[in-house]
């Protein structure tokens, strides 16, 4: 799988595109939809969102018109496994940023969204729950995998960088 990212509107949301063979999913189209349009060479098979602030959504209604593909969020994956064409994949339900937040686990990689960034965790003042945060950190911590984590702004990082920093917010 290749990844290719594009950052996005007035707060630098990052957009990704994973590539698998000659298709591709959006994830998190939070605007400019004609700069995300023009990294993309590959058929759409679907909008993956890990959560619906306006961030992460706002070029989502372009996107569907132009391609004419499913959404996929909270609502409508299950927590586990699924399956979109030729991409398996893990949902995280991980409340806290917001009630609806999940993240995307292709293998050894995380999509978090504004779940887990590099240094920090994202905010749970704006339609989140600190307590929900700390649950779904507790439950983040308790994986053995050393995820590569591509979050919804700034650069990627990796779980066992976070790992210290994570507990600080649970003790």
């Amino acid at each position: 799988m290749k990844i290719k990212k594009v950052v996005v509107g007035e707060l630098y949301t990052n957009c990704y595109i994973l590539e698998n063979i000659d298709k591709c999913l959006i994830i998190d189209p939070g605007d400019e939809f004609d700069k995300i349009k023009t990294i993309i060479d590959k058929e759409v098979m679907g909008v993956l969102i890990t959560h619906r602030h306006f961030d992460h959504i706002g070029a989502l209604d372009d996107v569907l018109k132009y391609y004419d593909v499913n959404v996929y969020d909270k609502a409508n994956l299950n927590e586990g496994l699924n399956n979109i064409d030729c991409f398996s994949f893990i949902v995280n339900y991980n409340p806290g940023h917001t009630l609806d937040s999940i993240s995307f686990i292709f293998n050894d990689i995380m999509f978090s969204g504004d779940f887990i960034f590099k240094d920090s965790i994202g905010r749970y003042d704006l339609g989140g729950d600190f307590e929900l945060m700390k649950l779904s950190i507790k439950n983040i911590l308790n994986s053995n995998i050393n995820y590569i984590i591509y979050p919804g702004h700034g650069n990627k990082t990796y779980l066992d960088n976070e790992r210290n920093m994570l507990e600080s917010y649970i003790k």
